[in-house]
């Protein structure tokens, strides 16, 4: 599983300081100028899209979720099968 944190119209600095606050570990894209935020038609932040090994969307998440409780770890496994 690959997570990828797409910034959208945030200067280096503040994407940098959020990634350090977080503890994120993994790529981040900086989308300076929104294309691909446009793209993939988001509407609101955070958006979180699954992805298959195919490069095919399974689906979307709009708003916080909490991926790490028991619900949000058993809905990853049934989309990774």
């Amino acid at each position: 599983m690959v997570f990828l944190f797409i910034n959208f119209k945030e200067d280096i600095n503040t994407v940098a300081k959020a990634v350090k606050e977080r503890g994120y570990d993994f790529p981040v894209l900086l989308d300076e100028t929104g294309e691909v935020t446009k793209n993939y038609g988001v509407r609101g932040t955070p958006t979180v899209f699954l992805i298959d090994r195919e490069g095919r969307a399974l689906g979307s998440s709009v708003g916080d979720r909490n991926w790490d409780s028991e619900e949000g770890r058993e809905i990853l496994k049934l989309l990774l099968q």
